[in-house]
Formats: C-alpha cells, structure tokens, sequence
C-alpha cells in the first residue's frame, strides 16, 4: 500500500502538563511536561504510523519552532515533507487541573501563508505519489476561504480519495465542489456547515444522508463528543454510542478517528469497520493525558468491542 498523505498547513509544537490549580496572575508550575508534533495532519500521520500504517506528513513550517517541530518528527520516526515558510511555527499548551481534572488549551492562530508559500505547497503535493490524501487541520491566516479547492481537485482528478477534516468556509467551499472521499466534522462544525440546529444524533443522521446523496462527499462521519458518533454513506448508516472508558484528555481524539478510518478504508475494508475502527482509536485517545494519543493494543481491543455490540444489535 502506499503511504497516506497526510497535509497540516498550521502545524504546531504540543506541549502539554499539569497543574495542581490554574490561577490568575500566580506562576502555574507544571510537571510531566512533554512535547509532541501536532496539527491536524501530522496528528493524523502519528496515529497511521501507531496503528501499523504507512504515513507521510506534509506540513508548512518556518522559524526557530519549525526546526525543532523538525526534530520531534524525527524522534517519533515520522516519514515527513516540509514546506519552509517564513512566519515562526506555533506553540500549543494543554494544561491538566489536578485539583479538579479540568484542561486547559491554549491555541495560537498561527502565521500568515502567502500566495507563494501555499504554491510551493501545492507544488510539492503534485510530485507525490499517493492513493489517499487527508487535508486535516484549520486553514492558516493568508489563503482564502476557497484555498483547499484546487489542492483536492488535482488529487481526485489524478484517481486518489480526498479525505478533508477542518471546518468553517473552508470546508463549506471544498465540500461544494463535490468528490470527497470522507469528511468528519464534529457537531458543532456539523451545525454551523448546515445552518441546522441537529439537535439529536437521528437529525444528525439524516443531515449526514442529504450531503451524501448529493455526492459532495461519499462519506459523513459526524463525531458526537461522550455521546458516540454518526455514520452516513451509501454502504452503511450507523448511530454508536462510544465504548466506556475513563476520560483523562480530549486533545487528539478527533485526529485519531479520522486516521484510524482513513488507514481502514485505505486497506478496503467496509465502511462500518472503518467507522467503528476511527470510534475505537478517538476513545483510545481520550484515555491518555495531554499529547498523548491512541496507543495500537488499546484501538484494537475497544475495535472489537464495538464491533460484538453491533452483532449484538
């Protein structure tokens, strides 16, 4: 198989640690601080590459922070593609309240991309050879709303499956031009692509068919947050319930479904195994703290948990 593509066009350096309170104007100390790549796409690329799948990450970087989100691809093994830019990479903070469990994200917008940089981006993704590509992560300061158009338009027109995991016009521009593989939207993003108030998983559901009965994407996974996730497409339409496990943190968990999904789908198996497989890997995450994302044995195990409840059913 070849390896996936995955793009992060506003990549970041993910910190993360605890705290016993978070207050204001105090020093927070933290400990267990770790430090991981992040953004979208390289999230994606990490749980490909954890779940046994072979992954490449493209992702615009520059500064200081670019090289070191350079040096922890290495550390974690990552196959990877930079696209230098001339703005500095971000930096993201988890922070876990020991006192409470609450956790705290702090997200900065990112630098500006100019029209040269996203051509060189554009350029490097035409030298790549790949089945499947996934565009995951927020479209950064500079490129317009239609930005991801010509990117997916070139990668289906040459026979790959477009996966296009963000949100807000963006995603509203690249779903119109119709021909994606899978988007997963969360709820909210969901809501906001639909102008619907979706205000139970059967409304979800029957949002998620209108969208691929007009083939502007083949699938809809709609994540739900603790109350599971919404499949529709023209093989397999399923509501599911998440399996029950303790919940330490949310960071990654979205990312990981959708890599779990994607490398099932990229070795043909049914659509409903993909989607149970991207449920089992988003749960796998939550179960760890900060950065960390979902750990194979863990997917695996909640994979076939789902998959004897839906026999059971």
């Amino acid at each position: 198989m070849k390896p996936i593509v995955t793009l992060t066009l506003n990549p970041s350096i993910d910190g993360a640690g605890e705290a016993e309170r978070v207050q204001p104007t105090h020093k927070i100390r933290t400990s267990g601080d770790r430090y991981d790549p992040g953004g979208g796409g390289v999230n994606v690329a990490r749980v490909i590459a954890e779940l046994g799948g072979p992954a490449l990450a493209v992702y615009l970087a520059g500064g200081a922070t670019g090289d070191v989100l350079d040096e922890l691809m290495v550390e974690h093994g990552l196959p990877a593609r930079r696209v230098p830019i001339a703005g500095h990479t971000r930096i993201s903070l988890a922070v876990l309240e020991r006192a409470t469990g609450n956790e705290y994200r702090f997200v900065p917008e990112g630098p500006e991309i100019s029209p040269v940089e996203w051509l060189a981006c554009l350029e490097v993704i035409e030298t790549l050879d790949f089945d499947w590509l996934v565009v995951s992560g927020s479209r950064p300061r500079g490129l317009p709303d239609d930005c991801f158009v010509t990117l997916t338009r070139r990668a289906i027109d040459r026979g790959a499956q477009v996966v296009l995991d963000s949100s807000g016009p963006a995603l509203a521009a690249t779903l119109d031009a119709g021909g994606l593989a899978l988007i997963k939207p969360s709820l909210g993003e969901f809501r906001a692509l639909t102008g619907l108030a979706l205000e139970d998983p059967g409304e979800v559901a029957e949002a998620a068919r209108e969208v691929v009965e007009s083939g502007r994407a083949a699938i809809v996974a709609v994540t739900l947050g603790h109350e599971g996730a919404v499949l529709a497409s023209r093989e397999a339409n399923l509501i599911r319930r998440p399996p029950p496990v303790p919940v330490r943190s949310a960071t990654g968990a979205g990312d990981s479904f959708v890599g779990a999904m994607t490398l099932a789908l990229a070795e043909q198996r049914p659509v409903a195994h993909a989607f149970l497989f991207g449920m089992a890997a988003g749960s796998a995450t939550v179960m760890h703290p900060g950065t960390g994302l979902c750990r194979r044995g863990d997917a695996e195990r909640l994979h076939a948990e789902l998959v004897r409840g839906s026999r059971a059913t």
